[in-house]
Order: structure tokens, then C-alpha cells, then sequence
């Protein structure tokens, strides 16, 4: 594998359970600037993507290259290793992905170094993921969650430069199929399709997420859910562990 998840044989579904999101995306076009070639590393089925600009995409799962548009292939290719030279192209993205990396460092200093100007990465800053509810039913979710996510300050001192990091709300009918979209949703989780697009529960064992998704079947059946977290399902915007780093070169 070329990362701690096996999408060639976990990632079928993202296509459709993973989409763009419009208004997640305004803040990653946004971040792009000018940018007129972009390179997508972790580019996985395509989401995020900018329409007007022209992109390179980097994934080596070839189920996730094999969901993506067909007039929108993607190079075998992995972050730690980037077939390309230096300063290749005006920017670079990394959208939900180098939580993944097994080598983070190597794979943002390559990141770097192919891009003459913004490395864009959406991340999830995984000290934020336990306030969401859903870490009172799967705990061991939460867990899988800080594991995995790098520290933030970690990965902007890496990337050098100047660096922001801006939080990310997510919106209540969110098209993006992240945990978190789901704040105000709660029987989307039922569905086995939807937690298969979430490569955080392939860290969970199945005996475990069973019992969590009886239990909140049962919450949901007897009102207790809504009665904790029912003020959630007219909620605009979740203050969601969704982070987006910039970093400009100096």
C-alpha cells in the first residue's frame, strides 16, 4: 500500500460519497491564487479539483484512478516520490490525504519542491475530532482519528515559508462525506456505504462498530439522540476539525 489504508480494495463509493463540495472548494480555489498549473497530490477520485486551471493528478490507487472523470487521468505515482522537477508548477494541493502519507515529511519537502508557489492542504486537525458526538458512540473512532492526523504546527513549520491555517465549517447538507458532514445526520451512518468512504473506520473493529451503530440505532428509535444533540439539526455550519494550510514560499 502506498499509504496506512488499502483503497484498492476499501475505496469503492468515493466518487459518489466523497464529492466536491462548492463551498469547501471556494476556500481551496481561493488559497490556488493565480495559479495556473496545479499538481493534486493524493488526488484519489477527483473532488476538489479546479475546472479552470490545468491539473496534474497524483494517485496511486488505481481503484481511486479508476473513479476518477475519463477526461481526468491520474499518474501512479505517491507523494514521497514525485516524478517531476523542481518548481514544475505554479501551485500545489493536497486534499484530504497526508494523514495517509507514510513518510509525511519526505512527502511534504517534495510538495515543496515541485511547486513555485502555494502548497494548499486540507487536513483535519485530529485534537478537534473528539467534541464531535459521534465520538461518544465510537471512541475508538476519535482515537484512530488523533493518531493519524499530523499536528498542525508540525506540518506548517515543515513546509516552511509563511504558512495560515484557517478552520473550516462544515455545512449542514455538506456533498463532501467526511464524519463530520454528518453532524445533523446522524442515521447516515447507518448505512454502510457511507462509513466504507470513511477510511477512519477500517481502524475500527467490526465487532465494535457493530455495537455502536445498535446502540445509536436504539438513540435514534427512542428520542435520546435528539434530546442530547437534536439542536444540531438546524445548525447552519459545524465547527469542524477541517483545516486548511497555505503555505507561500519566502
Amino acid at each position: 500500500m502506498a499509504g496506512d489504508f488499502d483503497y484498492e480494495t476499501g475505496g469503492s463509493g468515493y466518487a459518489t460519497q466523497r464529492r466536491t463540495d462548492p463551498r469547501i472548494a471556494a476556500y481551496v480555489h481561493a488559497a490556488l491564487g493565480d495559479a495556473r498549473t496545479v499538481l493534486n497530490v493524493g488526488a484519489g477520485a477527483g473532488s476538489y479539483e479546479p475546472l479552470d486551471r490545468y491539473v496534474v493528478a497524483v494517485e496511486p490507487a488505481r481503484a481511486m484512478r479508476a473513479q476518477r472523470r475519463p477526461d481526468a487521468p491520474a499518474i501512479d505515482a505517491t507523494a514521497e516520490d514525485l516524478p517531476f522537477d523542481d518548481r514544475s508548477f505554479d501551485a500545489v494541493m493536497a486534499t484530504v490525504t497526508i494523514h495517509q502519507w507514510n513518510d509525511l515529511a519526505r512527502g511534504l519537502a517534495e510538495l515543496r519542491r515541485v511547486s513555485r508557489g502555494p502548497v494548499v492542504i486540507l487536513t483535519f486537525d485530529g485534537t478537534a475530532f473528539g467534541r464531535f458526538w459521534l465520538a461518544d458512540y465510537v471512541p475508538e473512532l476519535a482515537a484512530t482519528e488523533l493518531r493519524r492526523a499530523p499536528a498542525i504546527e508540525a506540518v506548517c513549520a515543515q513546509l516552511g515559508g509563511r504558512t495560515t491555517v484557517t478552520a473550516i465549517p462544515v455545512p449542514i447538507d455538506c456533498a463532501d462525506g467526511m464524519g463530520e458532514a454528518y453532524y445533523a445526520r446522524p442515521e447516515a451512518f447507518l448505512d454502510p456505504a457511507v462509513r466504507q468512504s470513511q477510511s477512519a473506520w477500517g481502524f475500527v473493529d467490526p465487532d465494535t462498530t457493530a455495537q455502536a451503530m445498535a446502540r445509536l440505532t436504539r438513540d435514534l428509535a427512542s428520542g435520546e439522540w435528539d434530546r442530547r444533540y437534536g439542536h444540531l439539526r438546524t445548525q447552519p455550519e459545524y465547527p469542524s476539525s477541517l483545516r486548511l494550510i497555505v503555505a507561500q514560499p519566502d
